[in-house]
């Protein structure tokens, strides 16, 4: 049995699926592109290197405020405005939240349309969810069932892009190399797009075309409708 300590996402099993899951994750990661992405997390780590998204913005949820680049109140919306962020990503950290349901709606808002949506978190169903709770007694903590974040954001409008159990079976030092998908994986990776909006054509007006004296038109012009 493994001692409790006060931060649960510092332990050896956490750490080896936060690694785990950002293996599984890096090749979709890879494809990001744009200017801005955001990383919340449970944990108090360093976000993926992407080429192709050069500026990140770090916060890391410790009880109730948010601490890292920017210093804000957890239970109020996030600092920033709409459509803000080509890449979201959050850590574990829904099961932090005060509020996760508040929290997603939140990163479904500050996402850019076109851009991914990225959640990973610890399954409740297996192997981990007693250690999990073992381990988080007297803290508030809460496992999100992944197929509810998914219709959760299928209604918010977005596409589901992935979504599979990673990591091993059982949390222990012992099970260390044990592979980084599995059907009762002790973690989750949820990917999704928001989609772009759609552009609504002008609808053109008919401009009449003025006739010769002969009542002819210049050579390769249409007959417009109206005459």
């Amino acid at each position: 049995m493994h001692p409790r300590d006060q931060d649960i996402y510092a332990s050896a099993p956490l750490r080896q699926l936060l690694d785990a899951q950002t293996r599984v994750l890096m090749p979709e990661l890879q494809r990001c592109f744009g200017r801005h992405a955001l990383l919340i997390s449970a944990a108090n780590d360093a976000p993926p290197a992407l080429p192709m998204l050069p500026c990140w913005i770090r916060l890391h949820l410790q009880g109730e405020h948010y601490r890292g680049d920017l210093i804000a109140a957890a239970s109020e919306p996030l600092p920033f405005l709409d459509d803000a962020f080509e890449l979201v990503l959050l850590r574990h950290v829904l099961e932090v939240a005060p509020v996760a349901s508040a929290l997603l709606d939140d990163a479904v808002r500050i996402l850019a349309p076109g851009g991914m949506l990225v959640l990973t978190g610890m399954h409740p169903i297996g192997g981990w969810s007693p250690w999990f709770y073992w381990r988080a007694r007297g803290q508030p903590r809460r496992l999100q069932m992944p197929w509810r974040l998914r219709s959760s954001l299928q209604q918010a409008g977005l596409q589901m892009e992935r979504i599979q159990r990673v990591g091993s079976l059982l949390p222990g030092r012992y099970l260390k190399g044990a592979g980084t998908a599995g059907l009762l994986g002790g973690g989750y990776v949820l990917i999704a797009r928001k989609r772009s909006r759609m552009i609504t054509p002008l609808r053109i007006k008919p401009v009449p075309v003025r006739m010769l004296s002969n009542g002819r038109l210049s050579p390769g012009t249409r007959r417009n409708a109206a005459l």
